[in-house]
């Protein structure tokens, strides 16, 4: 089955992505690709809980790196739906704004009242385990992080719209 690992705060100046996918390989993952350069590694495992990829991911990571990141970890046909259900089509979404998703590792335990607005930045939706935000630039960019740390903590990691259809390619 292929996954996507969707990692928090990684990037060319504190991991480098050969060496992240060295770290996914030596996990035992297959096919190990990393998209970008900001902490997404696409690979195959045999089916398995995304709970238990993810710490198997974040314990590779410490043996091999010496550091671990924040895992989310998704299957890739789940993120093929999610884009094929466009969940921003139902929203006023400026044309200049950005769409980003927000994957949580579990479904928030309270029940947001939205829409959620701070400065240009306006959490849409919430469904199941992903969140839905647009913000229009702006010079106390990137204001969308506080807004979404403020609503559902840092146990989280954001992508694009773009980056998402990037990572299912």
């Amino acid at each position: 089955m292929r996954y996507a690992a969707m990692l928090r705060g990684i990037m060319p100046t504190n991991a480098q992505m050969p060496a992240l996918r060295a770290a996914f390989e030596a996990a035992g993952f297959g096919e190990v690709k990393t998209v970008l350069g900001s902490g997404n590694v696409v690979f195959t495992a045999p089916r398995a809980t995304e709970a238990s990829l993810e710490r198997k991911a974040e314990a590779a990571m410490t043996r091999e790196l010496g550091r671990s990141f924040f895992t989310i970890v998704r299957p890739i046909d789940a993120l093929r739906e999610l884009l094929a259900s466009d969940p921003f089509a139902g929203f006023d979404v400026a044309l200049e704004a950005k769409r980003v998703v927000t994957f949580l590792r579990d479904a928030p335990s309270a029940r947001v009242a939205l829409p959620v607005e701070l400065e240009g930045a306006t959490i849409h939706a919430v469904v199941g385990r992903e969140v839905f935000t647009s913000y229009v630039r702006g010079p106390t960019t990137p204001v969308f992080m506080t807004l979404i740390e403020r609503t559902f903590g840092k146990d989280v990691t954001t992508r694009t719209w773009e980056t998402v259809a990037k990572i299912v390619r």
